[in-house]
């Protein structure tokens, strides 16, 4: 039998999963620029706390959502791949709860009281969603009692809720930086000031991130391919689990 030949990358998908990252990381760099520059910076005690969660959460329910994983890593095996989005997706769940912990801290330091607004419901509904979504994904594709037909019944659903909990957390991070215009800068925010023009550069940042993101992930012909091992492993586990003929009709 003819081994498979690894499949090419199709055309302008790398270079639009370069832009991405590109704009993650010039992201990443305007959020600590805005909360160093004119925040004060960052730390986990004092007055400084705060800061550790806008950044914190831009960080974890935006950038490190490894929802490129698989239109980056078309040829490795199948379930390398799901355990490196397993795991991307842990990381970015460990540093949001970070953030969280960092604000709920801050405001009881200060005596601000605790999800009254729009931007902290939202961000707690993407928070616990995307916490369910996590522990779904890995008990349907990564633990090995899942059947077949459960699988392939969730993994729709599966798909849409992360592309669907993506866009909340960058449209809960826009409400999270005008929140935090109106309380610092409210009366010169309207004058153009410094502080403003970055913080709403910060928001076009993650618009623009969300919008390069979303593209790849809605392209048909950039999904990744299954390998040939991948399809024969499926019949064969479909067989054994559901009972049916690879080449049989019900």
């Amino acid at each position: 039998m003819d081994g498979a030949q690894p499949s090419a990358s199709p055309t302008g998908l790398s270079a639009y999963v370069a832009v991405s990252q590109l704009l993650g990381l010039t992201l990443l760099a305007a959020t600590g620029a805005w909360l160093g520059r004119y925040r004060g910076g960052v730390a986990w005690q004092g007055q400084l706390q705060f800061n550790v969660h806008p950044l914190c959460m831009v960080l974890g329910m935006v950038f490190l959502q490894a929802l490129l994983v698989y239109r980056v890593f078309r040829n490795e095996a199948k379930r390398s791949t799901k355990t490196l989005h397993a795991l991307l997706h842990g990381l970015a769940l460990v540093i949001a709860l970070v953030g969280i912990v960092a604000v709920f801290e801050s405001h009881r330091a200060k005596g601000i009281a605790d999800m009254y607004s729009l931007h902290s419901w939202c961000g707690m509904a993407a928070f616990v969603l995307y916490l369910v979504q996590w522990l779904l994904g890995c008990g349907f594709f990564l633990a090995p009692g899942a059947s077949f037909s459960l699988r392939s019944r969730y993994k729709p659903q599966h798909i849409f809720f992360g592309i669907a909990l993506f866009a909340l957390s960058i449209a809960t991070c826009l409400l999270g930086i005008t929140e935090m215009l109106l309380f610092n800068i409210r009366d010169s925010y309207s004058q153009f000031v410094p502080e403003g023009v970055l913080a709403n550069t910060v928001g076009l940042l993650l618009v623009a991130f969300g919008l390069v993101v979303g593209y790849v992930l809605t392209r048909d012909e950039w999904k990744r391919p299954p390998l040939a091992e991948e399809l024969a492993l499926s019949m064969d586990f479909k067989t054994l689990t559901e009972g049916e003929s690879p080449g049989g009709s019900q």
